[in-house]
């Protein structure tokens, strides 16, 4: 990585892709190998296995990758913050969903947290949506 590259990634978003690598890690932890146990505290009384390992898969692979690429270049930050983006809207409009078919009460919490990390992804993408010189 050179300098300029480096220096082009505000501080801000790194710190950003470290909390989601703990946030990620906290949740995809217990959904990845005990969902039976763990959803049932945020009130879902039926559990898929299958989908909440998978969920949790996907948890534990973007939040890795946040503390892996933390201290990547920019081209590297624009390809996963345009995964988080995707990830993050995605999720929105599944929970949302949700609620027309009988979301557990919790299901506002994880909203509103998608909700927020979606923003903070969609705030520092448009941040590096110009390079200049580099045509995008």
């Amino acid at each position: 990585m050179n300098e300029r590259n480096s220096s082009e990634i505000p501080s801000g978003l790194r710190v950003w892709f470290v909390i989601h690598f703990f946030a990620d890690v906290m949740v995809g932890i217990p959904l990845l190998f005990v969902p039976g146990l763990f959803l049932p505290l945020l009130g879902w009384d039926v559990v898929d296995p299958v989908s909440s390992r998978l969920v949790g898969a996907a948890l534990m692979g973007i939040g890795i990758e946040s503390l892996l690429g933390r201290n990547a270049g920019v081209e590297a930050f624009r390809g996963m913050l345009n995964l988080k983006v995707i990830w993050a809207v995605s999720a929105v409009i599944g929970i949302s969903l949700a609620f027309f078919h009988g979301a557990p009460v919790s299901a506002w919490g994880i909203l509103a947290i998608f909700v927020v990390f979606g923003g903070v992804w969609v705030y520092y993408r448009m941040k590096l949506r110009k390079n200049p010189g580099r045509g995008e």
